[in-house]
């Protein structure tokens, strides 16, 4: 900045900032010469009157709706989850945390926790590297990847329910495609019955869930990639960059933000899972694809022990919360830096 225009600026400013006369050797005693400066308290000034009344009245039918259909159930759930109740009034019995010691004891609960393990390890080690690895294939040019995009998130698009019917169909013990096409390559000993057997229901669960969401996903990595910048994949098979070193280096790397949100998005999905399960194997046989959800309902609407329902409840959504919590300090603490909103100087 010239001297003469950076005495001026100087000039104008006060201790409290605002506007005065700011004279320069070009513009001395003209009366239009003045400077703008920004008030020295950032803003706070507006902020505690008219600006925090403004905020208040966009975000009170937010909060509303959030404390009536969020804040609200969770609530009552909490407060349910204290009592030894069928559900009817009048026949509510505090009973403190007696619903909780008893999930710790509870065998179908327990195995809930192990088999959502299973299956979140499954949906991470398999599911998003099948669906980056597509989404990395769509990418490149190839004739027909329009078509092949919309065919593997078409099954997304349907219902859960749908999804499960089908694929009811599908691994049916009898006339069941998949044991059709089994023996007809000449592997007819491997056919099974799918969801009636104890040992392969929660793998052929998986595969449900696995076909119905990594279309999702891998439209989740495809945006991602195409947002990475030409000129950097050009940049490395310049430097002599081979494919693998560009995507291990280069490629992965700025896809590590999507990555991360997709792992995410992965693990919270499977805690709740619910409405596919149901439909195909309503937790059996004998427990081995039950899920959380799906005990919860048993006990809630077929049991009609709400209470213990409702602890339950509680726990998933304790599960869920400190899970959120700790992934986004320690590992979406990078990619969230910067994007905090900063009100009057204050985070």
């Amino acid at each position: 900045m010239p001297r003469s225009a950076d005495s001026a600026f100087g000039a104008a400013r006060g201790p409290a900032g605002g506007v005065r006369p700011a004279p320069s050797p070009a513009t001395a005693g003209s009366p239009a010469a003045v400077a703008v400066v920004p008030p020295a308290d950032g803003g706070r000034r507006w902020l505690s009157s008219r600006g925090w009344g403004t905020i208040l009245i966009f975000l009170t039918p937010a909060l509303l709706l959030f404390g009536l259909l969020v804040i609200a159930p969770i609530a009552l759930a909490a407060y349910t989850s204290l009592l030894d109740w069928n559900g009817f009034r009048g026949t509510e019995e505090f009973i403190g945390l007696e619903n909780f010691r008893r999930l710790l004891e509870d065998e179908v609960f327990v195995g809930d926790l192990r088999r959502g393990l299973i299956l979140i390890v499954l949906s991470v080690t398999v599911q998003l590297p099948l669906a980056l690895g597509l989404a990395l294939l769509l990418n490149q040019p190839i004739r027909g990847r329009a078509v092949y995009r919309v065919m593997f998130f078409a099954p997304y698009v349907l219902a859960e329910v749908i999804t499960a019917v089908l694929f009811q169909m599908v691994l049916s013990p009898n006339a069941g495609l998949a044991n059709q096409v089994l023996s007809g390559i000449g592997l007819g000993g491997l056919a099974e019955e799918w969801l009636s057997n104890t040992s392969t229901v929660l793998y052929a669960v998986f595969v449900v869930i696995t076909w119905k969401y990594f279309g999702f996903y891998m439209i989740l990595f495809l945006a991602a990639r195409q947002s990475i910048p030409a000129e950097i994949i050009e940049a490395a098979a310049v430097d002599g960059a081979t494919g693998w070193n560009t995507f291990r280096h280069v490629t992965l790397p700025l896809l590590g933000p999507t990555i991360r949100i997709a792992v995410f998005l992965s693990i919270i999905g499977t805690i709740q899972l619910f409405d596919a399960v149901w439909v195909l194997t309503e937790g059996g046989p004998v427990n081995a694809s039950e899920t959380m959800a799906i005990t919860m309902y048993r006990y809630g609407f077929e049991s009609f022990e709400v209470g213990y329902a409702s602890a339950i409840s509680i726990a998933m959504f304790l599960i869920s919360l400190v899970f959120a919590l700790l992934y986004q300090r320690f590992v979406l603490r990078r990619d969230m830096e910067g994007a905090v909103t900063v009100i009057g100087g204050k985070r």
